[in-house]
């Protein structure tokens, strides 16, 4: 609506102190022609707007004009009452701050709004933990929060696992959490690099201040890396023949997909072709079946899975 873009201008405005055509239409996802009209507009409602020219131009509010009004409709309440993740502030310990900081603004509310902050705060909850948290410790997590936020280098100790354990100094550029995973991102000689936190066997804050590359932007690299890490996995893809009644098994395993899917046939299997990161994978999966299913192909591979169940039944059989 344009009602609520205009507000979403002026507190830009209000925040930021001048900001550019180019920005503001990025921000608010219309074009700059649109950003044009809706200065028009705002300078039309008593609104002291000011085009500022030349390099470093842009719009800005006059004598340093201000407006209390936030203008939070329902869906933008209830998308700060859900929240953020309580494992999530407890490990940036900032679990009390964020309560406190909520109850700060349920009072600030209109009575309206407050019943739907209440409302939503009831009926959703966040669980990222999931089934199987990981247990990571993530002791380094505060001093390396300090070292983001003060932009100073950290020395650290980095478990590499069969490569063992080396040193680097590093400049801090973020931190991220995946799931109950944290990870750093820090630059190397000017390269981002990831560092898992649980594998930060030491570390150290230095004195020296951190360089963050031009234009660097911790999501945009976070997604442009995990897009990475999916393309270079190692896949392998096995057809299998499923009794009915266990397809569903598909669903729960491990760090496979499930590419197609058929119908059951007069034997009351259905055809179903899966990927896996490996040959043992899939291999283990066509055991889970029992007798439910079969793998169907590759064929070379139901000689590798007959060799397992053989083994297995040597080691379970009867003396």
């Amino acid at each position: 609506m344009r009602a609520d873009r205009l507000l979403s201008i002026m507190l830009l405005l209000q925040t930021y102190g001048r900001i550019t055509t180019a920005e503001l239409a990025d921000r608010l996802e219309v074009s700059e022609r649109t950003i044009h009209r809706d200065m028009e507009a705002l300078g039309s409602a008593g609104v002291p707007v000011m085009a500022m020219r030349g390099t470093g131009g842009g719009w800005q509010l006059m004598n340093e004009y201000k407006t209390n009004l936030t203008g939070l409709h329902e869906e933008e309440i209830a998308s700060l009452f859900v929240g953020a993740p309580e494992r999530v502030l407890h490990d940036l310990g900032l679990r009390r701050a964020s309560e406190g900081a909520l109850i700060k603004l349920l009072a600030a509310l209109p009575s309206v709004g407050r019943r739907t902050a209440e409302f939503v705060r009831e009926r959703i909850h966040i669980d990222a933990a999931g089934w199987h948290d990981s247990g990571e410790s993530v002791e380094p997590l505060p001093l390396l929060q300090e070292a983001v936020l003060r932009e100073r280098q950290v020395k650290l100790s980095y478990d590499k696992g069969k490569a063992g354990v080396s040193e680097r100094v590093v400049d801090p550029l973020g931190l991220v959490i995946k799931g109950t995973v944290w990870y750093l991102v820090a630059g190397v000689q000017g390269e981002p690099r990831t560092y898992r936190i649980a594998r930060i066997v030491q570390c150290e804050m230095l004195d020296e201040a951190s360089a963050r590359p031009p234009g660097f932007q911790l999501a945009s690299y976070w997604e442009a890396s995990t897009e990475q890490f999916v393309t270079t996995l190692p896949r392998f893809e096995a057809a299998f023949r499923i009794d009915a009644a266990y397809t569903h098994l598909t669903m729960y395993w491990k760090y496979s997909k499930v590419l197609e899917q058929g119908t059951a046939g007069e034997d009351g299997r259905v055809p179903c072709r899966m990927r896996f990161q490996s040959e043992e994978e899939a291999c283990r999966f066509a055991l889970s079946l029992g007798p439910h299913g079969e793998l169907a192909e590759p064929a070379e591979l139901r000689t590798k899975v007959a060799e397992m169940a053989r083994g297995a039944a040597a080691l379970y059989g009867e003396p």
